[in-house]
């Protein structure tokens, strides 16, 4: 992949693949799901499968390869869909990119008291200070993480954040799908 750096882990690489992927489709997606595979493995044991990933090349066997999964539920909390996913041994992580609505750590003074969650949705929405952004966050068995943060509003490869404490409840989220 061409933007994405080289001396980036392959967790990294991963998260900036799948990033620039989403964002190809554009704003407005539903959440996508991506199981992590490890690239020499998969071309090893699935070689029909990474051909038709386009894996067949010298150079290509070092990191992770993500694979899409079935689509997100959109009427289904991401809580509940998560707590149902069990992944083969094959699987040596996940990702999952989200859009949401961010808000800075100086509007948490401004939340009123006793909204619901549905309540909090619209305040949040509502905000001026609001600003939609696209997550991406994937762990790996060993319980590593990382995460890439892409605001609407500069909507560019170049400023697209990465770091592995960005979101750190749905990367634990995430991460429990690997317990048993």
């Amino acid at each position: 992949m061409s933007n994405t750096p080289m001396a980036a882990s392959p967790l990294t690489r991963a998260v900036l693949e799948i990033d620039e992927y989403v964002s190809g489709l554009g704003w407005d997606q539903p959440a996508r799901f991506f199981a992590l595979v490890d690239t020499a493995r998969l071309q090893s044991e699935q070689p029909s499968l990474a051909r038709k990933l386009g894996l067949d090349t010298e150079g290509e066997s070092a990191g992770l390869t993500p694979i899409e999964q079935d689509e997100v539920p959109a009427d289904r909390p991401l809580d509940e869909f998560l707590a149902t996913i069990a992944w083969p041994d094959a699987v040596a992580g996940c990702a999952l990119s989200v859009e949401r609505l961010m808000l800075p750590p100086s509007a948490e003074a401004q939340v009123p008291d006793g909204l619901d969650e549905a309540g909090l949705t619209a305040w949040v929405a509502g905000h001026p200070d609001r600003q939609e952004v696209r997550l991406t966050v994937a762990v790996l068995r060993d319980g590593t993480r990382d995460s890439a943060l892409r605001l609407r509003e500069k909507d560019s490869v170049t400023e697209v954040l990465t770091g592995s404490e960005l979101v750190p409840g749905l990367a634990q989220a995430l991460t429990a799908t690997f317990e048993e």
